[in-house]
């Protein structure tokens, strides 16, 4: 994967196949820990033990018709690769957790890439989908809910092109510092 933003895209992309209702986005880029940390949740249909310790397996894959699934492996091999580590947790029922660590000033970091973009394209192409975005770095704290945003939208969806327009624009504004 070119970036972080790629990464993140898969895991959603996951958790919305399981069903999730709800997926939250937590991404932190602290120099003073010298971290990126990336941690999404979801309340997706969840796996059992076994399906979650084979997950991290490249030639296993939970989708039909498929004999591999690389995006989390692949995840976990940039954390490690990167100076940083890799957690899934999840329960049948319940959702799941993926947490992971970078080493922000490891030279095989890849970038974290358009974030903009990839709030909007999953917001907007899941809109049945409610998500929180706590995006972060050693002074700002910027929180996105669509959940938020669609109370206030009074009907109206959030993947109407008004909406879309205004959302793109709030977020040129708002997520320049990352």
């Amino acid at each position: 994967m070119d970036d972080i933003c790629a990464h993140i895209t898969d895991v959603v992309a996951n958790s919305v196949s399981a069903g999730a209702k709800k997926v939250f986005i937590f991404l932190e880029k602290s120099t003073i820990k010298n971290a990126l940390h990336l941690k999404i949740t979801d309340n997706g249909k969840g796996m059992d033990e076994e399906t979650a310790k084979k997950v991290v397996d490249p030639f296993f894959s939970t989708k039909t018709g498929r004999k591999v699934g690389l995006g989390i492996p692949l995840l976990k091999g940039t954390a490690e690769t990167c100076g940083g580590y890799f957690n899934l947790k999840s329960a049948l029922g319940e959702g799941t957790e993926i947490d992971v660590f970078f080493t922000l000033d490891h030279p095989d970091l890849p970038p974290i890439g358009n974030l903009k973009d990839t709030i909007l394209i999953l917001t907007v192409s899941n809109p049945e989908v409610d998500f929180l975005f706590n995006i972060k770095n050693d002074v700002i704290n910027f929180i996105f809910d669509t959940e938020e945003i669609k109370g206030l939208l009074d009907g109206v969806p959030i993947n109407s092109p008004e909406v879309i327009k205004f959302l793109t624009n709030y977020l040129d504004e708002h997520l320049n510092f990352i």
